[in-house]
């Protein structure tokens, strides 16, 4: 029901757009994160958006660089990245979480989707 794209090979410094789209119902009910997965590593918290995008967290690693977004006509959640180094490859995932829910543990949310891989290199 989430499908994450925009991912590819990029090199250090570059900026890439990952979008995901929702086809559940209620989208615009439900908070937006972004995850990330690097190879041999925990799935880690990127960004949460919440359901009217008006509350907006970002994981520290990421804060400044990375710009998360949504469109509710569209169905949309968007992952502006920017400044990107090797450190940020890794297989990035949406999910939903509950409106309640602004939290960065993968187990809270409800729905996921499929991950785009991103690639930065040095």
């Amino acid at each position: 029901q989430l499908q994450a794209s925009g991912g590819g090979s990029v090199q250090a410094g570059d900026s890439l757009r990952l979008s995901c789209a929702a086809s559940t119902r209620a989208f615009s009910s439900y908070n937006m994160g972004w995850f990330r997965q690097a190879p041999g590593k925990e799935r880690e918290f990127v960004a949460v958006i919440g359901y009217n995008g008006q509350t907006i967290y970002y994981a520290d690693s990421v804060k400044d660089r990375f710009t998360v977004s949504r469109d509710n006509a569209k169905d949309m959640v968007y992952l502006q990245m920017s400044g990107l180094s090797p450190d940020d490859t890794a297989v990035y995932y949406c999910a939903a979480a509950p409106p309640t829910y602004y939290g960065s543990s993968w187990s809270r949310y409800n729905y996921y989707g499929q991950g785009t891989l991103v690639t930065v290199s040095s």
